[in-house]
């Protein structure tokens, strides 16, 4: 297991200086300029050049890349363009903590609900309560993120008054646990939906699986209770593939929180990616693109020792 980690690793670095390169081609070449929003646009051009010349704006591309990528490997993501002064690093530890508290509860939400939901549908195969939830998983896959977000805006928020519109607490108001967790139960449960409906199919699937199995006939000939042969017995290999599905699902929060976060103006590293990616701030995009690319490694790095822990058959 330890050499199969150890090589992932090393595979992972070519892979991860391949997406950096080609992710820098692509900002450079779009069209548009940061200075353009963050300089007086009555400014003299002597002293524009200056400040591109300053920044290195005006070195071809591949000097821009390296002399990011000499930096990036000491561990300086450098300075924001448009938030002069203030460090790249700053900005996102000052919203990973926002972020994470988004992805740890949508992740809660997706498996308490998901979960439960799946092991329903498949004991109660071509019956009623599997049609519904089979055809409001099919619903919540096929519903984008950004129309669920404005339609519970529209009805919770808007027309009940039930929640805020966005934000993360209250303007004016003291910390309050309460507080935080009124403004995080509508993003929070929005980053979930899609997850939640991929999680109960896959737990549905593998349930109706298990309990095919000769060791689940052989549990009901010895007359074990129903809830005990799917709780105690089928349950927890069905459960295999889906608890793998949690380390592929977690870059999948970096790229749902954009939306999410930029809806509910939540602020967090997706809202801070969503702003930079129409403010032209490279050197903030490409952090967060390594970060996002990171976690796509690690993740299924994850995915595939959790596989191994769960069923003793797999051996790398």
């Amino acid at each position: 297991m330890i050499n199969y980690i150890i090589r992932r690793t090393l595979l992972a670095i070519p892979l991860l200086f391949g997406i950096t390169v080609v992710s820098f081609i692509i900002m450079q070449l779009a069209p548009g300029d940061p200075t353009a929003l963050m300089i007086d646009p009555m400014i003299k051009k002597e002293d524009l050049e200056a400040y591109k010349e300053m920044y290195g704006l005006n070195d071809p591309i591949y000097v821009q890349y390296f002399t990011w990528l000499g930096n990036m490997l000491q561990g300086n993501f450098g300075e924001s363009l448009i938030r002069q002064g203030t460090s790249v690093s700053e900005l996102i530890f000052a919203r990973l903590p926002n972020t994470l508290l988004l992805m740890v509860v949508s992740t809660i939400i997706a498996f308490l609900i998901s979960i439960p939901l799946g092991i329903l549908s498949a004991t109660k195969q071509n019956k009623l309560s599997d049609y519904v939830i089979t055809i409001i998983s099919f619903l919540g896959v096929a519903t984008p993120n950004f129309w669920f977000g404005l339609v519970l805006i529209m009805v919770f928020s808007v027309h009940l008054g039930w929640f805020p519109t966005g934000g993360v607490e209250t303007l004016g108001s003291s910390f309050s646990i309460l507080d935080r967790i009124h403004h995080l139960i509508l993003p929070a449960f929005v980053l979930a939906t899609a997850d939640m409906a991929g999680l109960t199919r896959y737990t549905r699937s593998n349930m109706i699986e298990v309990l095919r199995q000769d060791y689940i006939r052989t549990a009901r000939a010895k007359g074990f209770k129903q809830n005990k042969v799917i709780y105690k017995h089928g349950l927890k290999n069905a459960l295999i593939p889906v608890i793998t599905i949690f380390g592929l699902m977690l870059p999948s929060f970096i790229g749902g929180s954009v939306v999410v976060e930029k809806i509910f103006t939540w602020p967090g590293i997706g809202l801070l990616f969503f702003d930079a990616a129409f403010q032209r701030d490279y050197p903030v995009l490409m952090a967060i693109t390594v970060i996002g690319s990171a976690l796509v490694v690690l993740g299924n790095l994850i995915a595939d020792i959790l596989y191994a822990v769960f069923d003793p058959r797999i051996e790398y």
